[in-house]
Parts: structure tokens; sequence; C-alpha cells
């Protein structure tokens, strides 16, 4: 059973999910494949001023109580609370497919560190030298020296794969992630995203119906 997961690493409810992605990862016969939207990234990036900061720590509270999921108060005063900063999730999730391109199969390690790097240790990853940092410690030392200096090669691979989400968002008609699909191709179907917060059976009665 394959199971496509779209995500940005700069959404809430992406965080907000990752215990139940967790779990998917960890079933017999299901790979997971994480598809990244850019969702923030390019057109999508925004300077994260004192309004829209208010109206994300509204949303984390929200998730935090659904799901347990913290957004720490470093968080709040480092991230959000960063003057002249942008929310821009393009470093995040170029660093995400450096470390798919040097380390198969590493992806949602990577992205777990970057989410806990910014929502418990209040690291803005909004930044690359931030994001490569990060993957350092992490230990993607490779990846980490790929998004310092990307070349071109990282670049088209990171642009097809933002492509492709988006082509199956629009034919679609989604407008925000997380989102699940199952299967591939023509037999691709989307699995309802509020079953990622909903337990754990719940989300595993909707892959086994499917």
């Amino acid at each position: 059973m394959h199971l496509t997961y779209l995500y940005d690493p700069l959404c809430g409810w992406c965080y907000g999910a990752a215990p139940a992605l967790d779990k998917m990862a960890k079933l017999d016969n299901l790979t997971v494949e994480l598809a990244p939207t850019g969702l923030f990234a390019g057109e999508g990036a925004r300077p994260l001023d004192e309004r829209f900061a208010a109206y994300a720590w509204h949303n984390d509270q929200r998730i935090n109580q659904l799901t347990g999921q913290v957004f720490s108060q470093l968080y709040r005063d480092q991230v959000l609370g960063g003057a002249d900063s942008m929310f821009d999730s393009a470093p995040a999730t170029l660093g995400i497919i450096a470390v798919g391109v040097t380390q198969l199969d590493r992806e949602r390690d990577a992205l777990t560190a970057l989410q806990n790097a910014r929502y418990v240790d209040g690291h803005n990853t909004s930044e690359i030298a931030v994001v490569a940092d990060v993957l350092d410690q992490a230990g993607f030392s490779d990846a980490a020296a790929r998004v310092r200096a990307p070349d071109e090669a990282l670049l088209n691979i990171y642009r097809n794969r933002i492509g492709k989400s988006r082509q199956l968002m629009a034919a679609f008609r989604m407008d925000g992630v997380p989102a699940l699909f199952i299967g591939n191709g023509d037999k691709r179907r989307m699995l309802r995203s509020d079953a990622l917060f909903g337990g754990f059976d719940r989300l595993a009665a909707e892959l086994h119906a499917a």
C-alpha cells in the first residue's frame, strides 16, 4: 500500500499530524512518500508581522489542545516574535529534499528534526543557515553542505518535487495541507485529512477501508 503525504514544514497542522505520521510509517506493507508542496515558499512566503504571528499562535494553541504537540514559549518569543523575519518554508523544504538526495529514506527524520527545532527549540527555520545548522546537529552533514551551497541539480529536484505535489493539489482542487492520498497514479484517492487528528484507530480504519 502506497501513501502520499502532502505537507509543508511550516504548517502547524502538519506538525500536529507528526505522531500519526510516525505510527503510519511503522505499519507493515505501507510505504509513506513525503510530498512537499511549497505552500509557504515562493509566492506563498510572507513577512511574519505581529498580526500574522498572533493568528499563527492562536492556531497553534488549537493544534496543541487537539494533538498534544508542543508549541513552546521559545518558539513564540524567538520565531513568532522575531523582528523583520519571514514566514518562508523554502529553506526547510530544500533541507528535507537535500536529505532525501544524500541519505535515502531519511526525509521523515529530517522533517521531524526541523519541526522540533522550530516549535520546541525556537529556531527560525525560515533561514537557510539555521536549517543547515539543524541538519548538521541531526547527523545530516552532507545535506547541510548542499543546503549552504545549493547547486542547480538540487534546485531542479526541489522544483520538480514541488511541481508534482502542486499538480496533485490542483487535480483534487486542494488549497491546504496536510493531505493523504492512498494508491498510485489514476488509482490514487484522497483520504479524510481529519483522520490524522482523530486518534490512530480511526486513521487505521481509514487505511484498512482503502
